[in-house]
């Protein structure tokens, strides 16, 4: 009422003028409209001018949003409504942090076309707190921010130190945010350690992302109240499938186990059962243990340490399907066909026994090697994993066939020394094992999305939307040269870009149109609207195999529960359900944060003890291949060590590059040469920041070319010929040395959303 009633006059209106229009004679009431007034203002929904006069936002041209900073100055605005971002430059991000929330007037567009804006005003200051290495020098302190996101630095007056010496990591408290002309100014509210401690970098992730690391006394309370083994009552109105032959398979270091599946041979096809740990049956809803597994999302998993979202006692003792001990879980039971289509499925509450904890590597082999030790050694177990290879196989084979993008990448594992330094990198391969067990989790979260859906229940689906147009146009510009072409028209289907995939499977650059494929792709999110996953060309998707680690795998199984027939009665209405649609959105917005949140802490503790890690070989040489090509240089992988670091392109001699964005390449404008994805190089470690996670290195020779590409080296020289002072073919490009100098060293190649 108040939006539109400000929308309906000329021009902004006071308090006492919105009193008058509302005709508020008591006190109480004029008191309650200027406090919601207030309120509005703190939200974005209205600005208040100068003349203490009060307007939409939307009327006076502002855009309310959170602030993205960026380490090299600028930033840009998220919008609260969604839309395209804002870019801030960095005059106007002298008096912001990461993470504020602003109001911004859109004045025109930036060189990149981006709409470009101004502050109008800051809503509030989301930023509390600094995590990073103290600085003092001729008697000043300073805190240097270890968030490459939060990009003053932080005064520290001598009476707010709290004991901390020079070159500590610190927790600090902001007292004074900046200004135009001002660093904003903190107290020490907690001494980390010393920098180089092992662990270190952890804390100070945690920190940095005001990661919850700490259970609060309520939810000790009740998880102390909760009884450690199930009790015989609680087998009531459950099935028994405590004979069923369910196990686990995880990784080797695994902890919570939440999936333990099935399979029995029928006449046509197979029956498979996924069964999930029952968290539900004791994460009640507003209770002090579903309030803080809210709060956090999910688990973080960090290397050599884990930030729970459940207390240890559920998530590794009685929500974990451990061996050889009941507990309460919910199955998903499916008729598999032998095309691997679903021909139905049926949801239910169980209690089940784990017949055997399996790792990924010994099942694998055991499949390989039918007569081998392991397979011998676990008899038992043995004919029930050939009926789940089989069920896989039939799985996968509709996997195939609807287009699903399999996209092939080489994760890594970090190995500790007994000092918890870095002692090795090695790969992890994905094996049958993992491959056959993710088939299984994703049949049973494709027909939980759909049970719901039936239902019409709210809950939360697992949502990847289709990709961009003008990144699908860019997509095809690239393929063009590389003599390949992208079916589906103005809107290609997943299977457009498996075939793609396929088609490229044997060429020498598959790497580099493997990358650009996935770059293309949209950010996975949670949302209460269902609208399929591009990427495994599904109409329907939710995650429900998760809920010792995942919040919105526990929302879906209360969905499921509301949703499910029960001893007869009958089925229960939607709208009784205890969540709403609209409260749906907010768990979705805040769940895929979190999400984010977990990602960039962990990818930032493993930079930072990559960077550790290759510190003290300062001045040797490696060979490498170039793994991502940016304006400002080439990121390299090492190879062996799966380091990237950074030969940036004002070191590149004799020739001034451009960034060719359709090849993905630096072309030397004069000289004819080439660097791009691919590439084998050979090249030398001059300096490792770990402060800033910055590992630079030296091109010393170029080994090998990658797969070459029309626009190349070729199209390098062609280009020399209209070479001019009035260049304005929009490629950028920097001399030897140029102001690219300064432009982001990171210890690893960007991450586009996926």
């Amino acid at each position: 009422m108040i939006l539109d009633t400000l929308a309906d006059h000329e021009g902004p209106l006071t308090l006492d003028e919105l009193i008058g229009a509302f005709g508020l004679g008591k006190l109480s009431q004029q008191e309650a409209l200027s406090k919601r007034l207030v309120a509005m203002v703190r939200d974005g929904q209205l600005m208040q001018n100068r003349r203490g006069a009060y307007g939409p936002v939307t009327e006076m041209n502002l855009i309310a949003g959170s602030v993205q900073a960026h380490r090299d100055g600028f930033g840009f605005l998220i919008p609260d409504a969604g839309g395209k971002d804002v870019f801030l430059s960095p005059r106007q991000m002298r008096s912001l942090m990461n993470g504020d929330r602003v109001l911004v007037r859109v004045v025109g567009t930036d060189y990149k076309g981006r709409p470009e804006g101004v502050v109008a005003e800051v809503i509030e200051r989301v930023s509390r707190s600094v995590v990073g290495r103290l600085h003092t020098e001729r008697g000043v302190s300073y805190v240097i921010p270890d968030n490459p996101r939060v990009q003053q630095d932080l005064l520290i007056p001598a009476d707010d130190l709290a004991g901390a010496r020079h070159g500590q990591m610190v927790v600090a408290e902001i007292v004074q945010p900046p200004g135009h002309r001002t660093l904003p100014v903190g107290r020490i509210t907690e001494i980390l350690g010393e920098h180089l401690a092992p662990g270190m970098e952890i804390e100070a992730s945690i920190r940095a992302h005001s990661l919850p690391n700490e259970w609060p006394d309520a939810v000790v309370r009740e998880a102390a109240q909760i009884p450690d083994t199930v009790l015989p009552e609680q087998y009531a109105g459950r099935e028994d499938l405590r004979k069923l032959p369910l196990v686990t398979i995880d990784g080797a270091d695994a902890r919570d186990f939440d999936d333990a599946v099935h399979a029995k041979r029928e006449r046509k096809g197979w029956t498979l059962w996924v069964a999930i740990a029952d968290v539900s049956a004791y994460v009640k809803p507003e209770a002090p243990l579903d309030k803080e597994a809210f709060r956090r999302g999910n688990s973080v998993y960090f290397p050599q340490r884990v930030i729970p979202m459940l207390p240890e006692k559920l998530s590794n003792g009685l929500c974990s399907l451990n061996p050889d001990v009941e507990r309460l879980c919910m199955v998903c039971e499916m008729r598999v066909m032998p095309d691997g289509e679903v021909a139905k499925s049926r949801f239910y509450e169980a209690v089940m026994r784990s017949h055997a904890r399996l790792i990924y590597e010994d099942v694998a082999e055991m499949l390989e090697q039918p007569d081998g030790e392991k397979a011998q050694a676990r008899a038992a177990v043995l004919p029930h994993l050939k009926t789940l290879s089989d069920v896989f196989d039939a799985l996968f084979a509709a996997r195939g066939r609807r287009g699903a993008i399999d996209f092939e990448s080489t994760e890594t594992k970090i190995v500790f020394s007994d000092e918890r330094k870095i002692d090795r990198i090695v790969p992890v391969k994905r094996n049958r094992a993992h491959r056959m067990i993710e088939e299984c989790m994703v049949a049973a979260n494709v027909e939980a999305a759909k049970f719901v859906e039936k239902a019409k229940v709210p809950t939360l689906y697992r949502v990847h939307e289709n990709p961009d147009a003008m990144k699908v146009a860019s997509l095809r510009e690239f393929l063009a040269l590389k003599g390949l072409s992208l079916g589906g028209g103005d809107k290609p289907q997943a299977g457009d870009f498996a075939l793609v995939l396929e088609q490229a499977r044997t060429r020498p650059d598959i790497t580099l149109i493997q990358t650009v494929l996935l770059r293309t792709l949209m950010q996975a999110r949670y949302s209460p609207v269902n609208v399929g996953h591009f990427g495994l060309a599904l109409t329907h998707y939710a995650h429900f195999t998760s809920p010792i680690r995942r919040y919105p795998d526990l929302l879906l199984h209360r969905a499921i529960k509301h949703a499910s027939t029960k001893r007869g009665l009958l089925r229960r209405r939607p709208k009784d359900f205890l969540y709403t649609q609209e409260q749906m959105e907010g768990f979705g917005t805040h769940c895929s944060m979190t999400e984010r949140r977990a990602d960039e802490a962990t990818r930032e503790v493993t930079t930072w003890l990559k960077c550790e890690y290759i510190s003290h070989r300062v001045g040797e040489e490696f060979d490498g291949v170039v793994a991502s090509v940016a304006p400002f240089g080439l990121f390299v992988e090492l190879s062996g060590l799966y380091v990237d670091g950074l030969v940036h392109v004002s070191t590149l001699k004799n020739d001034y590059y451009e960034f060719d964005d359709r090849s993905h390449r630096l072309n030397g404008s004069r000289s004819g040469m080439s660097y791009g994805l691919g590439d084998r190089l050979r090249v030398k470690l001059v300096r490792v920041n770990l402060d800033e996670r910055k590992i630079d290195l030296e091109l010393l020779q170029q080994l090998s070319r990658g797969a070459q590409a029309r626009g190349g080296a070729d199209g390098a020289a062609k280009k020399r010929t209209a070479r001019g002072k009035g260049r304005s073919d929009g490629i950028q490009r920097a001399p030897r040395q140029s102001a690219e100098k300064d432009a982001p060293r990171s210890a690893r190649k960007p991450r586009k959303r996926k």
